[in-house]
């Protein structure tokens, strides 16, 4: 388990870090999005012992990094997956780091396999791919077996295959009961793989929930129905909706009608007692990313023009 607990840092005139506090569980994937700015890769130098924050802890299994003996045995992390000397060859990389945890050459051919790098190990990094490079260093990650990840943007580079093994492998390192933190700013894979996110800005916690709890809060509960009928319907759920003192409903074009306060279940069980044809209910599903810009709406620090804007 990862637990950051108040932490606080300045770079001169700048606030970092203002009590950002929060858990990443064992046996789960916590995501950890915030705009650019927002502290991510601050926490996680923090917990990692490559910055020291001005007040507040961070831990590792209850202790901090700098106390960890073989310490990625305790805790594996990419961060920049350039980070890699481009003359030395993957399995020699990952030599040296197997050799500072007292681990041998067993270890690097086990987590190579795993990365899908066996059949590039002796190749020099300097000409591998930013994919690649990603899989070096997710490899580098597991070197120590860890009981713990700290990924960040670990989708970058992929490509349709790379992202879905990352998908896959992610999930598989949780369900393994293993703490698992994943730092990215693409809102749909962490809302295929991801168990409990934490949102950010401005070096503070917006929100830390599961997944589902979140997509429920900006959920607005409204249903598309498409029909033939406008007229007979829009009379039936206006109805409905006066009755229950709360809702809308909106025509959406010729065919549709765009209706809020009441289930798709509702809807069809009016429609069909009232005589009332229709071809589609389509019920709103909110996403992690209207879930995310709800929340960072106000913490965007770096927010462009959109052409045409201001005329």
């Amino acid at each position: 388990m990862i637990n950051v607990n108040g932490l606080r840092k300045r770079f001169g005139a700048v606030t970092a870090l203002d009590g950002m506090t929060f858990t990443v569980p064992a046996g789960q994937v916590t995501g950890f999005v915030g705009p650019n700015g927002a502290g991510k890769s601050t926490t996680m130098r923090v917990i990692l012992g490559l910055d020291t924050a001005d007040s507040g802890e961070a831990l590792i299994g209850g202790r901090p990094y700098r106390e960890l003996r073989n310490p990625l045995r305790h805790v594996g992390a990419l961060l920049d997956a350039s980070a890699v000397g481009p003359s030395r060859t993957a399995r020699n990389h990952l030599l040296w780091l197997a050799h500072s945890q007292g681990l041998g050459a067993r270890r690097v051919d086990e987590v190579l396999q795993e990365a899908g790098l066996t059949s590039v190990a002796r190749r020099r990094v300097g000409g591998f791919s930013l994919g690649m490079r990603q899989r070096l260093g997710i490899a580098a990650a597991l070197i120590g077996d860890p009981p713990a990840l700290m990924l960040d943007e670990p989708f970058n580079g992929m490509d349709p295959e790379g992202i879905i093994w990352m998908r896959r492998f992610t999930r598989a390192l949780a369900d393994d009961g293993r703490a698992v933190l994943v730092s990215s700013h693409l809102m749909n894979e962490l809302e295929d793989i991801a168990d409990r996110v934490v949102v950010v800005g401005r070096g503070k916690v917006f929100a830390d929930a599961g997944v589902a709890e979140l997509l429920a809060a900006v959920s607005d509960g409204r249903v598309t129905v498409r029909t033939t009928a406008g007229g007979p319907a829009a009379a039936v759920l206006e109805a409905a909706v006066l009755a229950a003192g709360v809702g809308s409903v909106t025509p959406a074009g010729a065919d549709a009608l765009v209706v809020a306060g009441l289930s798709a279940e509702e809807i069809a069980g009016l429609l069909g007692r009232h005589g009332v044809p229709f071809s589609e209910l389509t019920a709103h599903r909110a996403t992690l990313e209207d879930a995310y810009l709800n929340l960072t709406r106000d913490a965007v620090e770096y927010r462009a023009t959109v052409a045409g804007e201001g005329r």
